[in-house]
């Protein structure tokens, strides 16, 4: 199988309260070697269910690029690393891509300088 056929790189979900939050933790899993990459997208709005309620809150959107490899601890930074009871953090395969920018995903993650 080529690398276009199939990328081990994974784009990983996770959102937090405010700019501050988002870029900390963004900053930490980056320096940290977990993500090659941190977009943090303010401005969202999050609606659902907490606590028997329907819920309605400002949050940031951080966008993580990562290997398969790499998701498991990834995740458990996001976890030690956040504010919510219950941070979400969710992995998407990478299906295909610009090669050249997988390529860097692949050599960033886990690179030790």
């Amino acid at each position: 199988m080529t690398p276009s056929d199939r990328t081990d790189v994974t784009l990983v979900l996770t959102t937090a309260p405010d700019r501050e939050v988002a870029e900390r933790v963004g900053a930490a899993v980056v320096e940290d070697r977990l993500a090659a990459c941190a977009n943090v997208l303010p401005g969202m709005t999050s609606i659902y269910w907490w606590a028997d309620e329907v819920q309605r809150e400002s949050e940031v959107l951080i966008l993580l690029k990562t290997t398969s490899g790499g998701v498991e601890a990834l995740r458990r930074r996001i976890v030690e690393l956040h504010p919510y009871d219950v941070p979400e953090v969710i992995a998407l395969t990478v299906g295909a891509g610009h090669e050249p920018y997988l390529e860097w995903v692949r050599s960033e993650v886990g690179a030790r300088s």
